[in-house]
């Protein structure tokens, strides 16, 4: 088993997962900057989490650019950093777009989409964190960003059956599946670091993690 960071590692998952809050532990861990995806910076995502049908198609460009600009400039300016961190995938864009869009929006998203020159790096390694729309539905409400207040456990389920869908199928990179449901893998520091063992050798095809398994 090889022994060397992963040059490239992504952490996905639906909203209230812990991608952010995982992603900068590993960026301390490994000694690196983060690419994080903002969603504070996107003027209309409050407005769709307000009324999604009037907003949708805006904070959904809004998103396109902002992920195709960020994946830009970490291509332009990262290229000797060992290891990059970043708490999405440009792929993760169009999942959104079909939960979100109605047909004529989403066939001008997918125009605008393919307009776009974006060369994505593919990630040396994916994590996706898996829990139910019940538990993401709590951590949601506990972090208590107020604009997410008006976030519904029917999106949340739809975005979580998204997610499930999208990573069936996913072969582009080594995969590991994380039960993020019971587990804290930012203030538990056993979770964690069996959880970074699994970040360092995971080279090839999927693996799931569940740390609870471990405990003897």
């Amino acid at each position: 088993m090889e022994n060397s960071n992963p040059g490239f590692i992504v952490i996905e998952g639906p909203i209230g997962a812990g991608k952010t809050s995982l992603a900068k532990r590993l960026a301390a861990s490994f000694g690196t900057e983060l690419l994080l995806e903002g969603p504070e910076e996107n003027p209309f995502l409050e407005r769709f989490y307000q009324n999604p049908r009037q907003a949708a198609l805006p904070t959904q460009l809004h998103f396109l650019f902002q992920r195709a600009r960020q994946l830009k400039d970490m291509c332009q300016t990262d290229m000797f950093c060992p290891v990059r961190i970043a708490d999405f995938m440009m792929e993760k864009d169009k999942l959104f777009a079909r939960i979100n869009l109605d047909d004529d929006e989403l066939r001008l998203y997918e125009q605008v989409y393919a307009q776009l020159t974006i060369d994505v790096p593919t990630p040396d390694l994916v994590i996706y964190l898996q829990a139910p729309a019940e538990v993401l539905m709590e951590r949601v409400a506990r972090r208590g960003i107020d604009y997410e207040s008006n976030i519904q456990l029917d999106y949340l389920q739809r975005l979580s059956e998204g997610y499930i869908q999208f990573f069936h199928n996913f072969t582009a990179s080594p995969l590991l599946i994380v039960n993020a449901a019971e587990i804290d893998l930012i203030n538990n520091d056993k979770d964690y670091n069996v959880l970074l063992e699994q970040v360092r050798t995971h080279r090839r095809g999927r693996c799931y993690f569940n740390p609870m398994s471990f405990d003897m």
